[in-house]
């Protein structure tokens, strides 16, 4: 039986102002198929999803729907009836729609969530929230469900949940995303909005970035002969008496119809062109922390940590929400005092922060106030620019330089951040959830910014393609407060952990209930730590900590004990401390696999085993081939190691 057609859009046209978000634009979409859509900041992606679901009306062209289509769409920020409890939004007019399944399937949603039904919405964090939202519209069974940027505010676990539940229900999907991997994970086709077009390519988004490659290079051909044939015509045209005298009127409206079609042809918008200045260098040592404890009230937020953070480390802190990511931050920056414990800060630190709430930016204030209250001009490294060039070099045109910050979009924001970031010298870069309404290609650049910036990278963030492109080493929490350091980024933990889910789970066991709105961020606003010389602004969003107080010259602070030790000698061992550690711990590591190795064969050798079918030797095959790869790793990376530090 074929597949139905849900909704078809034919020669659709919408504009604000000027700007043609669709023009001429054609789009259906097939029951049970997952759509990714994706385009640039501003592009119009989540006024399409308006045009779907029948909030606005496109301008011009047809939309044609189902007649009995069932479309539901949850906001970037979904709305939740904070008069009622979490079980009551899930369940919601139940008896009127005669779905007297819900509840039980409210309450089995609730289980797989790990949520409390009888809390209060009002009391839910950002990523509860987007939570609940998503889980009850997949408890609606909706035809359609029309999802813009499901996976900001979701942790690790969330986002897995989430991939789990779009694969196994049976309604079509649009999702806007900028998250790589759950768009690979989760989508059969890829559409991309790009100048008021809709190109369709079959497959997930890997499959689209070869498939999009090509077609970039057919379009710029076609459009370099159109050219070049245009050009010749203007050249013949320009004769003047040649062409009156041939009375070629044929050639004359070709003309025409060239200028025409050039004249409408809407030229790729441009990348954001991301540099940075790293300024003077930091001290080799950026900040050590001895057996930090921090705890608020009852609840233990980091129990008994220790780290070494030396200059250009690109550290990735991840864990659920509400685990302590930015509590740990503040006190890595010296910006919290910890219940107990120890922080040592280095020499010559110049910080710039990135804040996953936007809470740096004054809604009144024009974008060039943003990025240099008082002056038209800036240094970007040796060279002095005007503010308005600055602000173009980030795609923002000069009427919109003027534009009050209320009037930004979410991935406008987010680039405004990143202007002014990167609009002073800095050394240490902190980026608390960076990206957050950044578009794929936007995110790419600042990847590759990140990867050949020479200083210090303190990065959370729950993408884990841009985790795996940009961090050497990882902090992972671990459950009960405590945090353990690893080597390499998200997969490279997840390789250690033993798989995904496994990692993933034990980062959120013990972590207990949900999280409320009294977690990090109210928890977390506490005045400077007794470090000296730390002077930090939200307002700037950049601190300089001048921490140093010894003689002149000095790289790094006088310190004590194992850090001067393992200072003395750097030629001796090229090992980090991170590599070191982990160096000491792989035998331990290979000797547990090889005795759960050793077990699982002999398990293999019960008859009884095969009495009962193949099930169970089946599994224990499979597990047998992960230890056997996952050890063939680890004495690769043993071998890495020693020959490392020899």
């Amino acid at each position: 039986m074929a597949e139905q057609t849900l909704i078809t859009l034919t020669d659709a046209q919408l504009a604000f102002g000027h700007h043609a978000l669709l023009d001429h634009a054609n789009f259906s979409i097939q029951e049970g198929e997952r759509i990714g859509l994706i385009g640039r900041n501003g592009a119009g992606k989540s006024s399409l999803l308006r045009v779907l679901d029948g909030r606005i009306q496109a301008d011009d062209g047809e939309v044609a729907r189902l007649s009995s289509l069932r479309a539901i769409t949850v906001e970037q920020e979904p709305m939740l009836d904070e008069t009622l409890s979490i079980f009551d939004n899930l369940v919601g007019n139940f008896m009127e729609q005669e779905d007297w399944s819900r509840p039980a399937r409210a309450n089995a949603m609730l289980d797989q969530l790990g949520l409390d039904g009888s809390v209060m919405a009002v009391d839910l964090s950002g990523g509860t929230r987007k939570r609940v939202a998503l889980a009850r519209a997949f408890l609606q069974e909706p035809d359609l469900l029309l999802l813009d940027e499901p996976t900001n505010h979701l942790d690790f676990e969330g986002i897995l949940w989430l991939e789990n539940t779009i694969k196994q229900s049976r309604c079509a999907c649009v999702i806007i995303t900028h998250d790589r991997r759950f768009l690979d994970a989760v989508t059969t086709r890829i559409v991309e909005l790009d100048r008021g077009m809709l190109h369709s390519f079959p497959g997930n988004f890997s499959q689209w970035q070869t498939q999009k490659a090509a077609w970039l290079e057919a379009e710029k051909l076609h459009n370099d002969r159109f050219d070049k044939f245009l050009a010749q015509e203007e050249v013949w045209i320009r004769k003047g008496v040649e062409a009156r005298r041939t009375r070629n009127e044929g050639r004359v409206k070709r003309l025409e119809a060239l200028r025409r079609e050039r004249a409408a042809r809407r030229e790729r918008v441009g990348n954001v062109n991301f540099a940075i200045d790293s300024g003077e260098r930091s001290g080799k040592l950026v900040a050590e922390l001895k057996n930090i404890h921090q705890q608020f009230g009852d609840k233990v937020v980091i129990d008994d940590y220790s780290t070494t953070i030396m200059r250009g480390d690109r550290i990735g802190l991840i864990g659920p929400n509400g685990a302590g990511k930015t509590t740990l931050l503040k006190i890595i920056l010296g910006e919290l005092q910890p219940t107990s414990g120890e922080v040592r800060l280095g020499t010559n630190l110049r910080i710039a922060y990135f804040d996953q709430m936007r809470e740096q930016l004054d809604e009144n204030a024009p974008l060039t106030d943003v990025i240099n209250p008082g002056s038209e001009w800036i240094e970007i490294g040796n060279t002095r620019k005007h503010v308005m060039s600055y602000l173009e070099d980030f795609l923002f045109s000069p009427a919109r330089a003027q534009s009050p910050v209320s009037s930004l979009s979410g991935g406008e924001r987010a680039r405004l951040l990143l202007a002014r970031l990167f609009a002073r010298p800095a050394n240490v870069l902190v980026m608390d959830e960076p990206t957050n309404d950044l578009d794929i290609e936007t995110l790419e650049l600042l990847e590759q910014l990140l990867q050949e910036f020479d200083g210090t990278v303190l990065l959370v963030s729950h993408d884990r393609s841009f985790l795996d492109n940009v961090i050497t080493q990882t902090i992972a929490y671990e459950g009960n407060g405590h945090w353990h350091d690893y080597v390499g980024g998200y997969d490279d933990w997840i390789m250690q952990r033993g798989g995904e889910t496994k990692a993933i789970r034990s980062t959120s066991e013990s972590k207990g209930g949900i999280n409320s709105k009294t977690t990090e961020k109210n928890n977390t606003n506490v005045s400077s730590s007794k470090n000296g010389g730390i002077s930090s602004s939200k307002n700037e969003g950049i601190s300089s900590v001048n921490s140093g107080t010894g003689e002149a010259g000095k790289e790094d602070f006088a310190t004590s004990g194992s850090v001067n030790a393992s200072r003395k000698s750097p030629n001796k061992s090229k090992l980090s401390s991170w590599e070191a550690r982990e160096l000491a711990e792989i035998p331990d590591k290979i000797a547990s696999m090889e005795k759960r190795q050793q077990e699982l064969t002999e398990q293999l050798s019960d008859p009884e085993l095969y009495s009962g079918g193949n099930d169970r030797a089946q599994a224990i095959n499979d597990e047998l081939a992960q230890i056997e790869e996952e050890l063939l790793a680890l004495f690769e990376r043993w071998e890495i190691l020693e020959a490392k530090g020899k």
